[in-house]
Protein backbone atom coordinates (compact mmCIF):
# COMPACT_ATOMS: atom_id res chain seq x y z
CA UNK A 1 0.00 0.00 0.00
CA UNK A 2 1.31 3.51 -0.80
CA UNK A 3 0.96 6.15 0.92
CA UNK A 4 -1.84 7.70 -0.33
CA UNK A 5 -3.72 4.38 -0.31
CA UNK A 6 -3.04 4.35 3.20
CA UNK A 7 -4.15 8.35 3.86
CA UNK A 8 -7.54 7.47 2.41
CA UNK A 9 -7.52 3.50 4.21
CA UNK A 10 -6.76 6.02 7.43
CA UNK A 11 -9.78 8.50 6.91
CA UNK A 12 -11.90 5.35 6.77
CA UNK A 13 -10.84 3.89 9.90
CA UNK A 14 -10.76 6.97 11.86
CA UNK A 15 -14.50 7.72 10.82
CA UNK A 16 -15.57 4.37 11.84
CA UNK A 17 -14.17 4.31 14.92
CA UNK A 18 -14.24 7.68 16.55
CA UNK A 19 -17.73 9.73 16.76
CA UNK A 20 -17.16 12.55 14.58
CA UNK A 21 -20.32 14.11 13.47
CA UNK A 22 -20.60 15.98 10.04
CA UNK A 23 -17.07 14.77 9.11
CA UNK A 24 -17.00 12.80 5.77
CA UNK A 25 -13.49 11.92 4.24
CA UNK A 26 -13.52 14.71 2.10
CA UNK A 27 -13.47 17.10 5.17
CA UNK A 28 -9.76 14.91 5.92
CA UNK A 29 -6.98 16.45 4.21
CA UNK A 30 -3.60 14.64 4.76
CA UNK A 31 -2.30 17.65 6.40
CA UNK A 32 -5.75 18.59 8.46
CA UNK A 33 -4.30 19.06 12.65
CA UNK A 34 -5.96 16.02 14.24
CA UNK A 35 -6.05 17.14 17.79
CA UNK A 36 -6.52 20.48 17.24
CA UNK A 37 -9.84 22.95 17.34
CA UNK A 38 -9.00 24.09 13.85
CA UNK A 39 -8.79 20.25 12.68
CA UNK A 40 -10.43 17.58 13.99
CA UNK A 41 -10.42 18.43 17.41
CA UNK A 42 -9.74 15.16 18.61
CA UNK A 43 -9.13 13.97 22.30
CA UNK A 44 -7.01 11.95 25.03
CA UNK A 45 -9.65 9.78 23.97
CA UNK A 46 -9.74 9.28 21.04
CA UNK A 47 -6.04 8.67 20.87
CA UNK A 48 -5.96 5.69 22.94
CA UNK A 49 -8.57 4.11 19.95
CA UNK A 50 -6.18 5.53 17.64
CA UNK A 51 -3.54 3.40 19.31
CA UNK A 52 -5.91 0.37 18.83
CA UNK A 53 -6.66 1.23 15.60
CA UNK A 54 -3.02 1.15 15.24
CA UNK A 55 -2.59 -1.90 16.12
CA UNK A 56 -5.56 -3.77 14.83
CA UNK A 57 -5.56 -2.63 11.26
CA UNK A 58 -1.56 -2.13 10.59
CA UNK A 59 0.19 -4.46 13.34
CA UNK A 60 2.11 -1.45 14.34
CA UNK A 61 2.53 -1.09 18.28
CA UNK A 62 3.56 2.59 19.55
CA UNK A 63 5.91 2.49 22.11
CA UNK A 64 6.94 5.77 22.68
CA UNK A 65 4.31 7.83 24.48
CA UNK A 66 6.40 10.96 24.38
CA UNK A 67 6.65 10.75 20.37
CA UNK A 68 2.68 10.25 20.06
CA UNK A 69 2.03 13.98 19.73
CA UNK A 70 4.41 14.11 16.60
CA UNK A 71 2.74 11.07 15.26
CA UNK A 72 -0.80 11.95 15.55
CA UNK A 73 -0.25 15.60 14.48
CA UNK A 74 -1.65 14.78 10.63
CA UNK A 75 -2.80 11.92 8.57
CA UNK A 76 0.91 12.51 6.81
CA UNK A 77 2.48 12.08 9.99
CA UNK A 78 1.01 8.63 11.01
CA UNK A 79 1.16 7.29 7.44
CA UNK A 80 4.73 8.11 7.95
CA UNK A 81 4.88 6.13 10.87
CA UNK A 82 2.90 3.25 9.81
CA UNK A 83 5.25 3.00 6.75
CA UNK A 84 8.57 3.62 8.85
CA UNK A 85 7.46 0.46 11.29
CA UNK A 86 6.20 -1.74 8.32
CA UNK A 87 9.49 -1.37 6.52
CA UNK A 88 7.26 -0.64 3.14
CA UNK A 89 8.64 2.81 2.42
CA UNK A 90 6.10 4.35 -0.34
Amino acid sequence: MDKTELIEDLKKHILASLPLEDVTEDDILADTPLFEEDGLGLDSLDAVELVVLLEKQYGVILRDADAARAIFKTLNTLANFILSQSGDHA
